[in-house]
């Protein structure tokens, strides 16, 4: 049966002549209430969040005979290139406009070779990594500031279990798109896809392409980066995670002033506080973290810190539990004080203690230099740095290191500690390294 709109009904039942039909307008308010619509908050937003596009040359493994020429020869091989291209998509948001500062996450833009920012108006703008911290999975990179937008950053403290809110991103590489939903949950740790990890859980629907991108509340304040999905059927399922806009905050400044983030600590080890550790300590409450062990001649020594106390709160912030303390601690830079109350045989205690460089002693190679990768790297009692282990499908290997060689020099600045060789290494493509092995040395180039 063919139904036609009403309008077009009427007119027939009262013998006119055929026109257009004839639709009645949509109401723009109900109840003399404007009808309620993001689009608004939306058309400031949007600008500010933009598309990530990488390309990076991935170094092809391959068996030490087929560097050989005459081997190649002999059975016929052609040379074959032994890289390839990589291309990635992810979103990114505008956090400063003036300075053209983007944050996005680490795994948008990781051992990318180029970097290209498509705006919300189609303009297309290569980038430049200012910094990066894979353990919390944040980035941040730099365009032209020139005609930007961006996104104002609220405190994602204030945040409550209930609240609205929308990510944007560019799902699939569809382009800019919108999803709304309210926040599930708050301080989710523990979930194994960062270092350090303090979710909001939200059901706005977060897709591949989306890292990176900005859930915003609903004054248009950016809250979250997000981040990841729990999707056991490898669709979205309703459970998204992004990175809290205060700690993005935090890790923005650091990048944004030293160009890399370096965690401190004060020596002591920690676990949850159970329940039955609750009852055996006499205390009514269950939400803390225990301190198991203090470090000798650590910052937590030198403060009074004892095992057995628990931990309440850091800088006046209540503490949850164990992954609290090692956010808390692990977000701040070395060198600032943090105040930290405990429970001391029964009575609340404050305590300020300063937050120390560690010491490296054992570090795996990727973290140093991207040719490093697939090397364990451990400082040598005598001085330099020694190879622990090493894959043997590593890039490394293939060049000619091997497990006992010893490091004393690399880009030919002398090396004593793995923060030496750290230092020698930032931000050089490639890496000359003067290695001893048994009562011989060499000199060995990665690049």
């Amino acid at each position: 049966m063919h139904l036609k709109p009403i309008g077009a009904l009427l007119l027939c039942l009262n013998c006119l002549a055929p026109s257009e039909p004839v639709w009645a307008d949509l109401p723009t308010n109900v109840g003399g209430q404007a009808l309620p619509s993001l689009a608004p908050v939306l058309k400031k937003a949007m600008p500010a969040v933009v598309n990530i596009s990488t390309k990076t040359q991935i170094e092809m493994a391959e068996n030490p005979l087929m560097q050989d020429p005459f081997f190649r020869h002999f059975f016929g091989i052609p040379n074959q290139p032994r890289r390839r291209e990589s291309s990635s998509l992810g979103s990114g948001v505008i956090v400063d406009a003036h300075r053209g500062y983007i944050v996005t996450n680490n795994h948008v833009i990781d051992k990318a070779d180029e970097i290209s920012v498509t705006l919300r108006d189609g303009r297309q703008l290569n980038a430049k990594l200012v910094g990066a911290d894979p353990e919390s999975d944040l980035a941040v990179i730099k365009v032209e500031p020139k005609n930007l937008t961006e996104l104002p950053i609220g405190d994602s403290s204030q945040l409550e279990v209930g609240d609205f809110v929308v990510a944007i991103g560019n799902p699939f590489g569809l382009g800019q798109t919108v999803t709304s939903g309210i926040v599930s949950a708050l301080g989710r740790s523990g979930l194994g896809i960062e270092g350090y990890e303090d979710f909001i859980q939200t059901d706005a629907s977060i897709n591949p392409g989306n890292s990176g991108g900005a859930l915003i509340n609903l004054r248009g304040e950016l809250i979250g980066i997000n981040t990841a999905i729990l999707a056991p059927t490898g669709g979205n399922v309703g459970i998204g995670f992004a990175i809290p806009s205060n700690m993005a905050s935090s890790i923005l400044t650091q990048l944004v002033e030293k160009g890399e983030i370096r965690r401190g600590q004060i020596g002591v080890t920690i676990q949850d506080l159970t329940p039955d550790l609750a009852q055996a300590f006499g205390l009514s409450q269950t939400q803390g973290a225990v301190i198991t062990g203090i470090q000798k001649d650590s910052p937590a020594a030198s403060a009074g810190l004892e095992a057995g106390d628990v931990v309440l709160s850091l800088n006046q912030r209540p503490v949850k539990n164990s992954s609290d303390v090692r956010n808390g601690i692990g977000l701040l830079p070395i060198g600032e004080e943090i105040e930290i109350e405990v429970m001391h045989k029964g009575e609340k205690e404050m305590r300020h203690v300063a937050i120390r460089a560690p010491k490296l002693v054992q570090e795996e190679g990727g973290k140093l230099h991207p040719k490093l990768s697939g090397v364990v790297l451990k400082n040598h009692e005598d001085g330099g740095v020694q190879v622990d282990k090493i894959h043997t499908g590593s890039y490394a290997f293939q060049a000619g290191l091997r497990p006992g060689d010893l490091i004393v020099m690399a880009n030919r600045e002398g090396i004593g500690t793995l923060d030496d060789l750290k230092r020698a290494a930032k931000g050089r493509p490639e890496l000359l390294l003067s290695v001893q092995r048994g009562n011989g040395s060499f000199f060995l180039m990665l690049r």
